[in-house]
C-alpha cells in the first residue's frame, strides 16, 4: 500500500527491560530520528513536547508506557502487590495528566491497569506488554476499517481539505482522516488533498504533506486562513479531520482551528467529517462544553523559525483545540 514506510511507535525488547522507540515528529520534516524512553518520565516528557502526538497513538503510546510503569514500581513496591498497584496507579495517573483533551490516553492506561488488576507484581509487565500490544494491533485493524468506509466518499471528489495530522503519524494504523485517502489512491483514484499548514506547531505541513507525499499522494499545503478561499474557488468537495474526544453527543474536540473550517465547509455547502476510532468516544460526557481543552505555552505563538515573533511579555492565549 501506498503509505509512509515509517515506524511511530514500538516497543524494543522484553517487558522486564525493554524501552519504548518513538519518531520524533517534532524533527520532522527534515530529519528523521528515534527517540527511546526508558521510564515514565522520559514518555510523559515526549508526549507533552508532541514526540508523540494524535490522539491514538497517544493512547498506544501510553499502553506501553505502563509496562515502564511495571518496571518501575516493582523496583519501588517489591513483590507487596498492594504496594505495586499503588504504585503502578499512581505512574498511571501522571501519565493521564500529560495531555487533558485525548480521551484515547487515559482509555489505553485505564485498560492496562483493569488487565492487572489481580495477579503477580512480576508478571505485571508481560500482562500489561500484551494488552499494549493488542491496543497496537486494534488500532491499525480501526485505521483500515476507517478508511473502507470514508474511501468511497474520497472517491467522489476531486480535491479534499483536512487540518492537523491524522495521519499515519498519529495512530498505530493508516491514519483516521487520512486512512480513506490511502484506500482510494491505492484503488487508483486521482486526487488531490488540501493541507492547513496548522497554526502554530503547523502539524499540517510538517507532517500530514510529508507522510501524502511520501506515500505518493499529491498533496497542496495552504496555510489556515487560505482555506475559505480554496473553498469559495470549488477547489475541494469535502472535509475530514480526526478528533481527539467526542462526547456523547457527537460534539467533537479536535486541533484549534477546525470548528472554524466547520463553519466555513457548512457556509459553502461542502460536507465535514470526522474520523475517529470508538476509543475517541466518551460517552461519559453529555456534551463538548464539559471537554477539557488543554492550553499550550505562550512561546508556541511568540517564537518561530529561531526569532521571537511577538513582542515582549505580550498576553497569549493558546488552546489546543476547540469543540465541533
Amino acid at each position: 500500500m501506498g503509505t509512509p514506510a515509517v515506524t511511530v511507535i514500538e516497543w524494543v525488547g522484553d517487558a522486564a527491560t525493554g524501552v519504548l522507540r518513538l519518531l520524533d515528529q517534532t524533527r520532522l520534516p527534515t530529519v528523521t530520528a528515534y527517540l527511546d524512553c526508558d521510564s515514565v518520565e522520559a514518555l510523559y516528557d515526549a508526549i507533552r513536547r508532541l514526540v508523540v502526538r494524535g490522539a491514538p497513538a497517544i493512547g498506544v503510546a501510553a499502553a506501553y508506557g505502563m509496562v515502564l510503569a511495571a518496571q518501575e514500581a516493582l523496583e519501588e513496591a517489591g513483590r507487596d502487590g498492594r504496594a505495586f498497584m499503588a504504585a503502578l496507579r499512581a505512574r498511571g495517573a501522571y501519565l493521564k495528566s500529560c495531555r487533558p483533551t485525548a480521551v484515547n490516553l487515559a482509555w489505553a492506561v485505564d485498560r492496562v491497569l483493569a488487565a492487572v488488576s489481580s495477579g503477580s507484581p512480576s508478571r505485571a509487565a508481560e500482562r500489561i506488554l500484551a494488552e499494549a500490544r493488542a491496543i497496537h494491533r486494534e488500532d491499525a485493524a480501526m485505521c483500515r476499517a476507517i478508511g473502507e468506509h470514508a474511501a468511497p466518499l474520497i472517491r467522489r471528489c476531486s480535491g479534499v481539505l483536512t487540518h492537523c495530522n491524522a495521519g499515519a503519524l498519529a495512530t498505530a494504523g493508516i491514519g483516521t482522516a487520512t486512512a480513506g485517502m490511502y484506500l482510494a489512491h491505492e484503488a487508483g483514484h486521482a486526487f488531490c488533498v488540501y493541507c492547513d499548514e496548522t497554526r502554530p506547531l503547523l502539524q499540517g505541513s510538517r507532517l500530514t504533506a510529508w507522510e501524502l507525499v511520501r506515500a505518493g499522494i499529491n498533496a497542496v499545503v495552504i496555510t489556515d486562513n487560505m482555506a475559505a478561499q480554496v473553498m469559495r474557488e470549488r477547489r475541494v468537495q469535502m472535509v475530514i479531520t480526526g478528533a481527539d474526544r467526542i462526547a456523547a453527543n457527537g460534539d467533537a474536540a479536535n486541533k484549534i482551528g477546525t470548528y472554524g473550517l466547520a463553519i466555513l465547509a457548512a457556509r459553502h455547502g461542502i460536507p465535514f467529517y470526522v474520523a475517529a476510532p470508538a476509543s475517541t468516544f466518551d460517552l461519559s460526557l453529555p456534551s463538548g462544553e464539559a471537554i477539557p481543552i488543554e492550553q499550550r505555552g505562550a512561546e508556541e505563538i511568540t517564537e518561530g523559525f529561531g526569532r521571537r515573533t511577538a513582542p515582549d511579555g505580550i498576553a497569549v492565549y493558546a488552546p489546543a483545540f476547540d469543540v465541533t
